[in-house]
Protein backbone atom coordinates (compact mmCIF):
# COMPACT_ATOMS: atom_id res chain seq x y z
CA UNK A 1 0.00 0.00 0.00
CA UNK A 2 1.61 3.63 -1.22
CA UNK A 3 0.36 6.81 0.72
CA UNK A 4 0.87 9.43 -1.31
CA UNK A 5 0.73 12.93 0.12
CA UNK A 6 0.25 16.32 -1.34
CA UNK A 7 2.91 18.25 0.55
CA UNK A 8 5.68 15.71 1.32
CA UNK A 9 7.78 18.42 2.91
CA UNK A 10 5.47 19.17 5.58
CA UNK A 11 4.81 14.90 5.83
CA UNK A 12 8.59 15.00 6.59
CA UNK A 13 8.62 17.79 8.98
CA UNK A 14 5.43 16.24 11.32
CA UNK A 15 7.18 13.03 11.29
CA UNK A 16 10.06 14.81 12.95
CA UNK A 17 8.25 16.52 15.07
CA UNK A 18 6.31 13.61 16.43
CA UNK A 19 9.46 11.67 16.77
CA UNK A 20 10.74 14.38 18.86
CA UNK A 21 8.11 14.65 21.03
CA UNK A 22 8.32 11.05 21.91
CA UNK A 23 11.80 10.96 22.42
CA UNK A 24 12.60 8.60 19.35
CA UNK A 25 16.53 8.89 18.27
CA UNK A 26 15.56 8.24 14.33
CA UNK A 27 12.60 8.63 11.77
CA UNK A 28 12.71 7.01 8.95
CA UNK A 29 10.67 8.23 5.58
CA UNK A 30 10.26 7.79 2.15
CA UNK A 31 12.95 9.43 0.00
CA UNK A 32 13.19 12.51 -2.83
CA UNK A 33 15.74 14.92 -3.41
CA UNK A 34 14.47 17.65 -1.86
CA UNK A 35 14.19 16.02 1.29
CA UNK A 36 17.65 14.90 1.37
CA UNK A 37 18.72 18.41 1.05
CA UNK A 38 16.36 19.88 3.45
CA UNK A 39 17.22 16.48 6.05
CA UNK A 40 21.36 17.77 4.89
CA UNK A 41 21.26 21.51 6.12
CA UNK A 42 19.29 20.53 9.31
CA UNK A 43 22.45 18.25 10.31
CA UNK A 44 24.83 20.70 9.11
CA UNK A 45 23.41 23.31 11.42
CA UNK A 46 23.34 20.92 14.20
CA UNK A 47 19.63 20.64 15.14
CA UNK A 48 19.58 16.45 13.51
CA UNK A 49 22.47 14.29 13.89
CA UNK A 50 22.52 12.45 10.75
CA UNK A 51 21.07 11.92 7.23
CA UNK A 52 22.04 8.28 5.42
CA UNK A 53 19.88 6.70 2.14
CA UNK A 54 18.85 3.19 1.95
CA UNK A 55 17.41 1.23 -0.92
CA UNK A 56 17.32 1.93 -4.70
CA UNK A 57 14.82 3.51 -7.04
CA UNK A 58 11.43 3.30 -5.89
CA UNK A 59 12.13 1.51 -2.32
CA UNK A 60 14.73 4.32 -1.71
CA UNK A 61 14.35 5.53 2.48
CA UNK A 62 15.64 8.58 4.10
CA UNK A 63 16.88 7.59 8.12
CA UNK A 64 17.22 10.75 10.00
CA UNK A 65 18.98 10.03 13.28
CA UNK A 66 17.84 12.94 15.57
CA UNK A 67 20.10 12.25 18.57
CA UNK A 68 21.74 9.20 20.42
CA UNK A 69 19.82 9.80 23.53
CA UNK A 70 16.52 10.92 22.45
CA UNK A 71 16.41 14.70 23.29
CA UNK A 72 16.91 17.17 20.21
CA UNK A 73 17.56 21.13 20.05
CA UNK A 74 14.72 21.87 17.90
CA UNK A 75 11.79 23.23 19.66
CA UNK A 76 10.31 24.68 16.79
CA UNK A 77 9.71 23.00 12.99
CA UNK A 78 6.97 25.26 11.03
CA UNK A 79 6.48 24.82 7.38
CA UNK A 80 5.80 28.29 6.08
CA UNK A 81 4.90 27.59 2.37
CA UNK A 82 2.64 25.18 1.46
CA UNK A 83 1.48 23.98 -1.64
CA UNK A 84 -1.39 26.02 -1.63
CA UNK A 85 -0.01 29.32 -0.14
CA UNK A 86 3.31 30.00 -1.75
CA UNK A 87 5.36 32.64 0.31
CA UNK A 88 8.58 34.29 -1.61
CA UNK A 89 10.93 36.65 -0.22
CA UNK A 90 13.43 38.78 -1.80
CA UNK A 91 16.89 38.98 -0.33
CA UNK A 92 15.89 41.80 2.01
CA UNK A 93 13.26 39.76 3.05
CA UNK A 94 14.53 37.32 4.22
CA UNK A 95 13.56 36.47 7.72
CA UNK A 96 15.75 36.16 11.06
CA UNK A 97 14.68 33.55 13.41
CA UNK A 98 15.18 34.02 17.14
CA UNK A 99 17.34 36.69 16.56
CA UNK A 100 20.07 34.22 14.64
CA UNK A 101 19.52 30.92 16.92
CA UNK A 102 17.47 29.41 14.42
CA UNK A 103 17.26 28.88 10.92
CA UNK A 104 14.89 29.66 7.93
CA UNK A 105 15.26 27.00 4.81
CA UNK A 106 14.69 28.67 1.63
CA UNK A 107 14.67 27.24 -2.12
CA UNK A 108 16.13 29.32 -4.54
CA UNK A 109 17.78 29.01 -8.15
CA UNK A 110 20.76 27.86 -6.77
CA UNK A 111 19.83 25.17 -4.60
CA UNK A 112 18.09 24.63 -0.94
CA UNK A 113 20.05 26.88 1.63
CA UNK A 114 19.44 28.89 4.55
CA UNK A 115 18.86 32.16 4.83
CA UNK A 116 22.13 33.65 5.94
CA UNK A 117 23.76 31.23 2.70
CA UNK A 118 21.21 33.40 0.51
CA UNK A 119 21.49 36.94 1.99
CA UNK A 120 25.72 35.96 1.59
CA UNK A 121 25.16 34.96 -2.37
CA UNK A 122 21.82 37.78 -2.10
CA UNK A 123 19.36 35.68 -3.82
CA UNK A 124 15.38 35.36 -2.87
CA UNK A 125 13.49 32.45 -2.92
CA UNK A 126 10.69 30.36 -1.58
CA UNK A 127 10.37 29.73 1.98
CA UNK A 128 10.33 26.23 3.51
CA UNK A 129 10.95 25.90 6.78
CA UNK A 130 11.57 28.03 9.98
CA UNK A 131 13.71 25.72 12.40
CA UNK A 132 14.51 26.79 16.39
Amino acid sequence: MSITTTDPIADMLSRLRNAIAVNKTEVNLPHSKIKESVAKLLSDNGFIQGVSVSGTGVAKSLKLTISADGTSPITEIVRLSTPGRRHYVGVNDIPIVKRGRGIVVLSTSKGIMTGTEASKQRIGGELICRVY
